[in-house]
């Protein structure tokens, strides 16, 4: 058995709007019609207790011992529906003194049951032989000197009329209620989620050639508004991950293509003609340096892969950074050497960071490698280490090169940018080292700043988290001291 579920949402709601009112309906017609049973009930058992009171003074015993009603007792008006008065006189031993013609031979319930009509009015509801309902109320009563108990009671039957004509005509103005309330529901319901709808059509249309398209807000204070402006924030993201993406492919297909064709043509252009043996050796030379920017640039193209997909972990320790650049500088000097050019380091010794030792000496080597890249023969780098506000340990690397022009300052840390393309090729750089040496800044919880004054040369400073756990640092330091990092 399939259950039954409306395929929209504003059928839903307009179902279960619907269904919460005929609850709320169903309750409210059970406590009016509690009320009003209860509201007639008590009209009858004041309307008895009023003619009981009115009997008291009305009977009496005549000489032979036999109790009889004053003549005058039914001129008392009463209203039509009520006429029909059943009374019953008892002896306290349950034997029958008098009881009224309309009652005949149908007793009001059986012998007096303890405490009945003692101290009060007793009033209950009982049901006579001949299968009628009454409210009955009784009280005991002495009559010229003999103890009695009177019951008095009137037939339900008229209450029981305008009580159920009162249940059936709620009830029966419940569909109709529901009815109105549905369409009502339904129209509303329609109208709340009509901008949901356009939001939907308009979602409609985005696709991957088409994401500048956005959601439309037309009110930015309610949940939709809200709701469509973090739709168009994600959509905003898509966007630049999807122009990123699209850059990055073409940067890196340029970037690849022009190794492969470089290897490609020299290969060809040594095969066109015989060579002797030191000029095929010129050619496998040509076509290793190739080779080898190749290399870089897929490893720099798949350390950056890794990074975006989050498949990098940083396996963090204690690092005395001044010791750990010396180091990095060490594998730099080569370099300089060749462009003579003076790599000097200074600064705290005590000063210490938590990083990942490959990570933190990649980003280092990198911003090294930039430096000797441009600044020229004979220059001097500088490296220093120093603390910052924080607590955080400062990097800076100082160069005495060109400098970067104040328009180009904000892109350096872009992936493939190169201020010069040419000059950049020729340095064998494929615009991915600073652009890695950002990402493990920021993956550290520091940050890569640039500082380029007027005159010549430029600061890059790395700043990163000190280390401040004392019990960290003297575990670390044996580890750094035995090789381990």
């Amino acid at each position: 058995m399939t259950r039954f579920r409306p395929q929209n949402v504003r059928t839903r709601l307009t179902v279960w709007y619907v269904a919460v009112l005929a609850g709320v309906l169903l309750i409210y017609i059970g406590s009016a019609s509690a009320l009003l049973y209860f509201h007639l009930r008590g009209q009858l058992d004041h309307l008895a207790i009023e003619d009981l009171e009115t009997v008291e003074g009305l009977l009496s015993f005549a000489p032979d011992g036999k109790l009889s009603l004053r003549n005058d007792y039914h001129d008392h008006p009463f209203p039509s529906q009520m006429q029909e008065r059943l009374m019953e006189v008892l002896a306290p031993g349950g034997m029958i003194l008098y009881r009224s013609e309309v009652l005949g031979n149908r007793g009001l319930g059986a012998a007096p049951y303890p405490g009945e009509g003692t101290s009060s009015y007793s009033q209950r509801s009982i049901r006579l032989s001949d299968g009628t309902h009454v409210r009955l109320a009784s009280k005991r009563h002495v009559i010229d000197g003999h103890p009695t108990l009177i019951r008095l009671g009137f037939d339900e039957a008229p209450l029981r009329q305008n009580f159920w004509q009162a249940v059936i005509g709620l009830i029966a103005g419940l569909p109709i209620a529901l009815g109105f309330a549905g369409f009502a529901g339904y129209f509303l319901a329609r109208r709340a989620l009509s901008p949901v709808e356009r939001m939907a059509l308009r979602a409609h249309e985005i696709n991957a050639d088409h994401l500048q398209a956005r959601l439309i807000v037309e009110n930015p204070n309610d949940e939709l508004g809200r709701l469509a402006e973090a739709f168009n924030e994600t959509l905003e993201r898509l966007e630049q991950s999807f122009e990123r993406l699209r850059r990055f492919t073409s940067d890196a297909a340029h970037e690849l293509r022009t190794p492969l064709t470089a290897i490609r043509s020299v290969g060809e252009i040594g095969l066109q003609q015989p060579a002797s043996t030191e000029e095929y050796r010129e050619v496998i030379e040509s076509m290793l340096e190739e080779s080898v920017l190749l290399s870089r640039i897929v490893d720099s193209l798949l350390t950056i892969a890794r990074a975006d997909a989050g498949q990098i972990r940083l396996e963090k320790v204690d690092i005395p950074i001044l010791p750990f650049v010396r180091e990095a500088i060490s594998l730099m000097h080569v370099l300089a050497e060749e462009k003579n050019q003076a790599l000097s380091v200074e600064g705290t010794i005590s000063a210490r960071v938590r990083a990942d030792p490959v990570i933190l000496r990649q980003v280092i080597v990198n911003l090294l490698d930039n430096a000797i890249k441009f600044t020229p023969r004979g220059g001097n780098i500088l490296v220093r280490v120093l603390p910052a506000a924080g607590p955080s340990v400062a990097i800076e690397v100082e160069d005495d090169g060109p400098g970067i022009p104040p328009e180009h300052r904000d892109k350096v840390f872009d992936r493939f940018y190169r201020l010069d393309e040419g000059r950049a090729r020729e340095k064998g750089g494929a615009g991915l080292g600073l652009a890695i040496a950002k990402w493990g800044a920021e993956a550290h919880g520091g940050r890569l700043e640039l500082d380029c004054p007027a005159s010549a040369g430029c600061t890059f400073r790395l700043v990163l988290p000190a280390a401040a756990d004392p019990v960290l640092q003297v575990e670390n330091r044996a580890l750094y001291a035995a090789g381990s990092v």
